[in-house]
């Protein structure tokens, strides 16, 4: 069972508590039931690892190696993939599996020597009393571990946060009015909160976190991968999601888009169908996060606290066994008969959606009004024929939607039907699959404009359906050819090259490349088909789901040979890979050590170290003023405060430390006390690069708002940390390349660093300052036996590191 003090993102991340109620129950509604008894677990060491010391490491470094054929995989999902119904005389439940569900087909791609198992919940009400043996009965028969939520609960994460936010939000609508989410309900988002607990700790109950594998799957489970990653440091976590992914001007609108943004950071590898979704996550992540991504060889990767998270872009297929097995059905061919005796002498356009706001089906019965209109030849000889899947929603946007849609039906077919001639044929109810496979078989084209989509996967069907089985219905012409009108914002639009894509806001354009569709020749046709038909068939269900575990087990392989951190609170917490051959530091070890030592060397950053790196202010305070006096008080001590700064605002901040050390400029200007004068390090005292360098640095500084030169005594640094993220690091780049041109014979080093460019003379660094204080130390019989460097970036520091400088501790 989880434990509150640390595992409870909700109270870290909000401070309310009010949704805390329902402890986790697997009950239902009214008050809270008695928790049923949990199943065994399976769950062995934890994995986790507090302190990095070396006797403390020896459950994280492993030189096992994994095998996938002999792991498992623990698939979690919102809903189970699993039908249950309530027996006729109300005893019991029974299941089935369903066979239309992704999760289910995802195995065909998986070792056979692969066990999986399922986390989710179920499209059914069971009483807390018969929670404990539904439960045991879907694992032991379905390898299905369900995931009970109270129906309150359930209700404001389902329909609240999840339709209500997130779904409008990843398909790119602002939430404008009440129908469309409105203003943002941080209970919903404590409901979301919790019900992602409830399945993490559905995955603890049966988890064995040195051999599975987790594939968390689409936009409900965005929060899962934080408690799992708290809990179990080296969790191999895959994620995909099956939705859009917004650009981050949409994005950056949701007021927990750093919560989720971080929560996904946690996985090991997040897959995406198209690489413009991945895109826009990548410049989430860059603009909210200041993270930035890399691509080695061909894999994208982000670097996240030591840990490279992997970037998977790949569409899901069909399951293509299924579909030809369903092609195979005996009813299929007389359904096909009936459809083709009722269209005879038509061309059929086919349009198959859930009745959703984003589907455009009201646009594409405009565009092929507009057809008509323009295209009178088609009149009494096109028939689009509209499957309107009523299981999309009900609420008033889609009542208001089914009445446009009904409204533009009938005053096309008053004004273009004749006796015996419906131009629109609107069919309102689910239907089976052998009556779609049917209605594939028939169309002449299928035509989908949505307005954005994750996938879609109706082309794909409609082209292994126009593909056919041998000796069905005789020829094989109407069997070998196939055309597609597709939206250009649906996720399979990028890989049917042989489509005509269309803009459905732009009518006309879609009218028109619905009259090409059905106007190629023939052998146009069977063209575009079997170029669609190679790929669909090779790029299936399977193929996904082995592409993906293959790389989630390469993002993961070095998981047991590394060292792992785990640090921060709530949604912050992350997880600090590191080498093996690293030692963690410990402010006891070190004062023990520094009490024990003779001549002492203390270096020092000052940005980051000394003072925070957010502060607008840059003097230090008194507190640090005093703390360097007493360093250097003790004449045991050598202290220097090295930085790139310049050395008149640290001789100015630190003219009352008479005996500090400062190595200014990244040590090209140095001084032993404050009353020794200035050394330069450098034997280079030409500048004349300076009168090449800047004009190049205020070309690009004019270009980029927001951005600055820094003018110091022997360098030039550009800033551009207040730049837009995306333009300022194109810039830098570019500038980069630019001076390491002109200066190319120059004595100066041009480089790179976080948010800045900077030119400085050759051989002038930190490591150089270092070296130098030590060998004057040696030289004056006086070696050091203690040495300790401090330099603290924003991203990695923590409270430890900032107590080495208190001199109670040290001294």
């Amino acid at each position: 069972m989880f434990s509150r003090s640390y595992t409870n993102l909700l109270d870290l991340a909000n401070g309310n508590l009010s949704a805390l109620d329902y402890g986790g129950s697997s009950g239902g509604g009214g008050g809270r039931p008695p928790r049923p008894r949990r199943m065994q677990r399976t769950l062995t060491t934890p994995g986790t690892l507090a302190e990095l010391d070396e006797e403390r490491a020896g459950s994280v470094a492993s030189d096992v190696q994994s095998s996938l054929a002999n792991d498992r995989i623990i698939v979690v999902a919102n809903t189970l993939p699993v039908r249950c119904e309530r027996r006729p005389d109300g005893r019991g439940l029974t299941f089935c599996w369903d066979e239309d569900s992704l999760l289910l087909h995802l195995r065909d791609g998986l070792p056979e020597d692969m066990e999986v198992l399922y986390v989710g919940s179920l499209r059914a009400d069971v009483p807390a009393a018969e929670q404990e043996d539904v439960a045991q009965a879907l694992l032991d028969r379905f390898r299905c571990v369900p995931a009970f939520l109270p129906k309150d609960l359930s209700d404001r994460f389902y329909h609240g946060f999840c339709k209500q936010t997130l779904w409008p939000l990843f398909h790119y609508m602002l939430p404008f009015t009440s129908d469309h989410g409105g203003r943002f309900d941080r209970s919903n988002w404590e409901a979301y909160v919790l019900a992602n607990k409830i399945f993490s700790q559905r995955v603890i109950e049966v988890l064995n976190p040195e051999d599975d594998y987790i594939w968390i799957h689409d936009y409900h489970l965005l929060a899962l991968p934080s408690f799992l990653r708290r809990r179990f440091n080296r969790l191999r976590i895959g994620f995909f999601l099956h939705s859009p992914f917004p650009s981050s001007e949409l994005y950056r609108s949701l007021p927990v888009r750093d919560e989720i943004l971080k929560s996904l950071l946690n996985c090991d590898l997040i897959g995406f169908h198209t690489f413009d979704y991945a895109r826009h996550f990548l410049s989430c992540c860059s603009r909210m996060l200041g993270i930035e991504y890399q691509s080695k060889r061909g894999y994208i990767g982000l670097d996240y606290f030591g840990r490279t998270v992997g970037i998977k872009i790949m569409p899901v297929g069909i399951n293509m066994m299924q579909l030809k097995s369903q092609l195979q059905l005996p009813d299929l061919e007389s359904r096909v008969a009936e459809l083709r005796k009722q269209f005879n002498g038509k061309t059929v356009l086919l349009g198959v959606d859930d009745l959703d706001i984003f589907k455009g089906i009201n646009l594409k019965i405009l565009a092929f009004e507009h057809m008509l209109k323009t295209h009178p030849k088609w009149q009494g000889r096109a028939v689009l024929v509209q499957i309107a899947n009523p299981r999309g929603g009900s609420g008033k946007d889609v009542q208001g939607l089914k009445a446009e849609i009904e409204e533009s039906c009938t005053r096309i077919n008053e004004q273009f039907g004749r006796s015996g001639y419906s131009p629109v044929e609107l069919v309102n109810r689910t239907l089976s699959s052998v009556e779609r496979m049917a209605y594939y078989t028939v169309a002449e084209c299928v035509v989908v404009t949505a307005v954005r989509d994750g996938m879609n996967l109706t082309p794909y069907e409609y082209i292994v359906c126009r593909q056919g089985i041998p000796d069905l219905d005789g020829g094989d012409a109407p069997k070998r050819k196939s055309m597609l009108v597709v939206s250009e914002f649906i996720g399979c639009s990028p890989s049917l090259s042989g489509a005509i894509r269309v803009n459905p806001w732009n009518i006309d354009t879609t009218a028109e490349a619905m009259n090409e569709s059905i106007a190629l020749s023939e052998n146009e046709k069977q063209l575009r088909h079997e170029k669609h038909y190679r790929y669909v068939s090779t790029h299936d269900v399977a193929y996904w789901s082995k592409s993906y575990i293959h790389d989630l087990e390469r993002s993961c392989r070095d998981h047991f040979r590394r060292r792992c951190w785990g640090i921060g609170l709530g949604f912050g917490f992350r997880v600090v890979a590191l080498d093996r051959n690293f030692k963690k530091l410990t402010v006891d070890s070190i004062v023990a050590d520094y009490k024990k030592s003779n001549s002492r060397v203390i270096l020092l950053d000052y940005d980051g170290t000394l003072v925070p790196q957010t502060t607008i202010n840059r003097t230090p305070n008194e507190t640090v003023v005093n703390i360097m006096n007493a360093l250097c008080a003790d004449k045991k001590n050598v202290v220097f405060i090295v930085s790139g700064r310049g050395r008149s605002s640290l001789e100015k901040w630190f003219n009352s430390c008479p005996e500090l050390g400062i190595a200014a400029e990244h040590g090209y200007f140095m001084r032993r006390t404050r009353d020794e004068q200035w050394q330069i390090n450098n034997q280079c005292s030409e500048f004349g690069w300076m009168q090449m360098a800047e004009p190049v640095m205020n070309l690009y500084t004019e270009a980029t708002d927001g951005s600055y030169i820094e003018t110091k005594e022997s360098a030039l640094v550009w800033h551009h940390q207040d730049a837009d993220p995306g333009f300022g690091s194109a810039q830098a780049k570019e500038m980069l390349d630019h001076l390491e041109s002109v200066l190319a014979n120059e004595p100066v080093s041009v480089k790179s660093g976080q948010h800045i460019v900077e030119v400085k003379p050759q051989s002038v660094s930190k490591g150089f300052v270092a070296e130098k204080i030590l060998s004057m130390l040696t030289e004056k019989k006086r070696q050091a036996d203690f040495v300790l460097c401090i330099d603290v970036s924003e991203e990695v520091g923590s409270p430890e590191e900032s107590e080495i400088l208190s001199p109670s501790e040290g001294a």
